[in-house]
């Protein structure tokens, strides 16, 4: 069953706002639309179940994609087919980086933005992420490539930036030659 959340449009204002922090416990609710957030991209993510019921497969989505401001996302990872990690990213910060700079090749894909996009976004290769868990429990995550710049597209989710606001309108493939793509 595909849990029924409603994942906004690129066009609605709340996706331009910055999130505010969270406060420990969270609330049931939050951690229902947690699990229902992570069951709905696992499920996108398998091909059969992708296609029977037109969903666009993800890897992250964060709460303001799905209508409330709160400094959370969830990255659901496939390691191997049918294999996947979750991560639950509260109130996240990025404490360190790498010089080197990517792009995702084919170009960033966001399920709040439903139409092709041309054009680069330069991301970290690596990065060091401080956050809490459901539980209020700090961690840090050190991530790099792909999940590195899963990692940076939510927390742009979280300040109020889309991916599309990041790429140059004039000249979309700009300095692309000063990154690594992936």
């Amino acid at each position: 069953m595909i849990p029924d959340i409603k994942i906004l449009d690129e066009k609605d204002k709340l996706l331009h706002k910055v999130s505010k922090e969270v406060t420990f416990p969270l609330p049931e609710e939050d951690k229902k639309l947690i699990k229902d957030a992570l069951e709905y991209l696992k499920l996108s993510q398998i091909e059969e179940v992708s296609e029977k019921y037109g969903l666009r497969p993800g890897m992250g989505l964060a709460f303001p994609q799905l209508g409330k401001l709160k400094r959370i996302f969830v990255i659901c990872n496939e390691l191997d087919k049918g294999k996947f990690e979750n991560y639950v990213i509260i109130n996240p910060k990025i404490i360190s980086h790498s010089e080197e700079m990517i792009y995702v090749e084919e170009g960033e894909g966001c399920l709040s933005v439903n139409r092709e996009v041309e054009g680069i976004v330069p991301r970290y290769a690596r990065a060091k992420i401080e956050a809490y868990d459901e539980e209020g429990n700090l961690f840090t995550y050190r991530v790099r490539e792909d999940l590195a710049i899963a990692f940076q597209h939510e927390i742009d989710h979280l300040n109020g930036i889309l991916f599309v606001d990041k790429i140059d309108k004039k000249n979309p493939y700009k300095d692309a030659n000063h990154y690594r793509a992936i």
